[in-house]
């Protein structure tokens, strides 16, 4: 961790003024952990069992119990929005015609259903998108 989480949250905290912890690394913590039994801290159907028993002790049930929520940015806004002239630009430029390696028809219907908000493409235009920016990049080196 400490090559990379915890690298990354310390520069990106330190850069916008956020003091980070993570306590559940302290030295002290860890050491009580370690002796306490396996079937006390987690089982098959409960990762947590341990950590819920105490947090409920501070935090109302739903929040305990509540189901795991990711932290994504918000790509498909995003290539609807500022990013949309560059995804354009790189994706139906005459260069990657030429290379032929996309179907121009189909990929305008993606850009277009994405832009409308008729079906979320960000996952696949994004892949598309760093695959031609890296053919950009080394097309000379090829």
């Amino acid at each position: 961790m400490t090559d990379d989480i915890l690298t990354k949250v310390d520069r990106m905290s330190m850069a916008h003024s956020l003091e980070v912890r993570s306590p559940f690394l302290d030295h002290t913590l860890v050491e009580f952990m370690a002796k306490v039994p396996r079937h006390e801290k987690f089982t098959l159907f409960d990762r947590k069992r341990l950590l819920k028993n105490v947090a409920r002790r501070y935090l109302p049930e739903e929040i305990v119990n509540r189901p795991k929520k990711g932290f994504s940015i918000p790509l498909g806004e995003w290539l609807r929005g500022p990013l949309r002239p560059w995804l354009e630009e790189v994706l139906l430029s005459s260069v990657a015609r030429k290379r032929d390696l996309f179907c121009y028809g189909g990929l305008r219907n993606m850009i277009d259903d994405h832009v409308m908000m008729r079906r979320d493409y960000s996952q696949q235009l994004w892949a598309l998108l760093m695959l031609e920016s890296w053919f950009l990049k080394n097309e000379k080196s090829l």
